[in-house]
């Protein structure tokens, strides 16, 4: 936003410096961009925070420095003079998408250039002269934050004003001489049987003001600031009038805003105003929350005692109503019709105190008063999975929530439904919500491929979106995502340690299972205690035939899970075991079984028969091949057996192999080799 600073002394005369006034204002939040010389003019750019859009007009800087340098403000009053006239019919159709319109009718008016001061003060603010009606609704907008716009009511057709969705298919020509097709999502200013503006956004070249328009319509009007957004994007037409309205206008304003840009046109462009006024709007709920200030709270927060009538003093100059006031207590107010929508919380109030007051009388050794918060579960868990990823070799990544068609197809969750999608989509990021991280994982692991980094193991921790209501967790679940160029049985053990980190007594299983997207017999569905949890698998490295721009050139095991499984099993505390003070015995079996037997079967079968001194039963490897019947494999069990009291003698590990290998005969038809 940059300001004039004569203009800005025309509402506040604050008896200091550009310069003085400019450091107080990025104290208090609104950072100072450059001050640079305009004859005898200063144009002060001020970055003003998204949050703060009643500081998007002259007069709204004026109530801040009018604060900050305790000097008194004065608004203008319109004095306007009218004559009778119909004014001209306005019908709102969308009022969800336009709340308030009002329109003024100006008969009569001489289009030419604009007095030397309305240029001159444009000019500093670096806004071009068009004509004196044009200036005008500039002036108001950089006045006050309220776009308004002028129409040559003799190319309104019909002599009326319709307010409504643009139909399918419509187009319209605006003022820049491009043309823009328009859809039903778009609220239009139409005459009787056209559009003439996109509301909120910019006016049609066909109804603009030019030196030969005779009578004018100016409206006033309040739109929409998500309508207006997603218009301004899917048109990629911005403008100073859609920027104030993506950021909302102070509706109790509309009708000043239109009397003075009427004020203006009469005293430069002459004519004659009607004394009606078409006005159209839905009621409006003028009740504000109260906010209660607990004046105790103040000191928690910043660190520094404020005086309470210093608290009450500050927040009443920003345009707060005192409602309520216990001494020594708490102060309840209600926030100006200007900052309704960022005034909600005491916090909110407390800001406010802290930066009128000055952040530079808090010094930097200030003590606040600290408590020691019990992290929630899914946080500890969460912290638990990046740790042990980490660990484990495996860099975090952050991707995003979008993705194109094409890449989601890499890998699709199975059971879920029609992807979700937004307008317009998020440029070369394409427009469908992902319903799965795996897809966007892939493509980094292949850009880094083509970078040269061959071995980049990643993993992510982010929603998918498997439905449209953010309040039902499970329509837009926290997932856990891996990419590596690790094996199935590499990924299943970081899986393992994984979960046993977090509840040492979980049981992960994988159930073989086929999927498009993996190798044949390389892919399985995870389950934790029971409960499905996600998805495993070596990619089939032929699915990206079609999309070969993404093939991955190494060999890519993947894994989907879900974080909030993991949560609702986690363990509540974790006792730490002392280190073992007695050797292990390690022996091996080397079976010859049926090839149709899993680890799952196997391992259970051990654990349950080798007795209560056995350790750990671990993998070591498989055989199918020569001196092994077609329709059996060889497997080679790891086992280590301990006891916590004594050192184990070969006599009783013995028996404990034993019993193993007959579990294994009766219940596997096992043969040893």
């Amino acid at each position: 936003m940059i300001v004039s600073w004569n203009w800005l002394n025309d509402y506040v005369k604050p008896g200091l410096s550009v310069e003085e006034i400019a450091e107080r204002l990025t104290m208090s939040g609104m950072n100072l961009e450059t001050i640079e010389p305009k004859g005898k003019d200063f144009a002060v750019d001020l970055e003003v925070t998204s949050n703060r859009p009643d500081c998007l007009g002259h007069l709204g800087v004026a109530r801040e420095v009018s604060v900050l340098a305790g000097a008194p403000m004065t608004r203008p009053e319109p004095q306007l003079k009218t004559v009778p006239g119909p004014g001209i019919p306005v019908e709102v159709e969308c009022p969800d998408l336009c709340p308030s319109y009002s329109a003024r009718v100006i008969r009569g008016v001489k289009i030419g250039p604009s007095p030397a001061w309305l240029r001159e003060r444009l000019e500093a603010i670096g806004v071009a002269s068009v004509n004196n009606i044009v200036d005008a609704t500039n002036y108001v907008l950089m006045e006050c934050g309220q776009p308004l716009h002028a129409f040559d009511l003799d190319h309104l057709e019909g002599g009326r004003i319709v307010v409504r969705r643009a139909k399918e298919g419509e187009a319209l020509e605006a003022i820049d001489h491009r043309t823009y097709k328009l859809s039903s999502s778009m609220c239009t200013i139409c005459d009787a049987s056209k559009p003439v503006a996109v509301g909120g956004v910019m006016g049609g070249a066909k109804s603009e003001v030019s030196a030969a328009t005779k009578n004018i319509v100016l409206e006033s009007a309040a739109f929409l600031p998500a309508s207006i957004r997603s218009t301004a994007r899917t048109l990629n037409l911005h403008s100073p009038s859609s920027y104030r309205y993506e950021r909302g206008v102070d509706l109790t304003q509309l009708d000043w805003a239109s009397r003075r840009c009427c004020e203006l046109i009469l005293q430069t462009a002459g004519g004659q105003l009607e004394e009606t006024v078409s006005l159209v709007e839905q009621p409006q709920s003028n009740a504000l929350a109260p906010v209660t200030l607990r004046f105790t709270r103040i000191a928690q927060v910043i660190g520094i005692e404020i005086p309470e009538a210093r608290c009450v003093e500050i927040l009443k100059a920003l345009g707060l109503t005192l409602v309520d006031h216990k001494a020594g207590v708490s102060a309840t107010f209600t926030a100006p019709s200007w900052r309704r929508r960022d005034l909600t919380r005491e916090i909110d109030l407390i800001e406010e105190v802290a930066r009128i007051h000055g952040y530079h009388h808090i010094p930097e050794n200030a003590a606040l008063p600290t408590a020691v918060v019990v992290r929630r579960t899914d946080e500890r868990v969460r912290e638990r999975v990046q740790q042990v990823l980490m660990a484990a070799g495996f860099q975090e990544s952050l991707t995003f929530s979008f993705t194109v068609d094409q890449a989601a197809e890499l890998f699709v969750p199975p059971g879920v439904g029609e992807p979700l999608t937004i307008t317009p989509a998020a440029g070369e990021y394409g427009s469908r919500l992902r319903q799965s991280l795996i897809p966007s994982l892939v493509l980094a692991r292949r850009d880094n491929e083509r970078r040269g980094v061959m071995d980049a193991d990643l993993f992510e921790i982010a929603r998918v979106y498997l439905g449209v209501d953010p309040a039902v967790a499970q329509s837009q679940p926290l997932r856990i995502a891996l990419v590596t160029g690790r094996s199935f049985r590499e990924v299943k053990g970081v899986l393992e340690t994984l979960v046993a980190s977090v509840n040492p007594s979980l049981k992960l299983e994988a159930i073989a299972t086929e999927h498009p997207a993996f190798q044949p017999g390389r892919g399985a569905e995870l389950r934790l205690a029971g409960t499905p949890w996600g998805w495993i698998g070596e990619l089939e490295r032929t699915q990206f035939g079609p999309l070969r721009e993404q093939k991955l050139r190494e060999p890519a095991t993947v894994v989907e899970v879900d974080l909030a499984t993991l949560v609702a099993n986690a363990a509540a505390d974790r006792v730490p075991q002392p280190l073992p003070e007695f050797p292990a015995i390690e022996r091996d079996f080397n079976f010859v079984i049926d090839d149709s037997a899993t680890w799952d079967q196997v391992a259970g079968i051990v654990r349950a028969a080798a007795g209560p001194n056995l350790e750990s039963v671990r993998f070591v490897d498989q055989y199918r091949g020569q001196q092994i019947p077609v329709g059996k494999k060889s497997y080679v069990i790891g086992l280590t057996y301990r006891a916590a009291d004594r050192t184990l003698s070969g006599e009783e590990v013995d028996a404990h192999q034993a019993a193993v290998l007959k579990a294994a005969q009766d219940q596997l038809g096992a043969v040893q080799r």
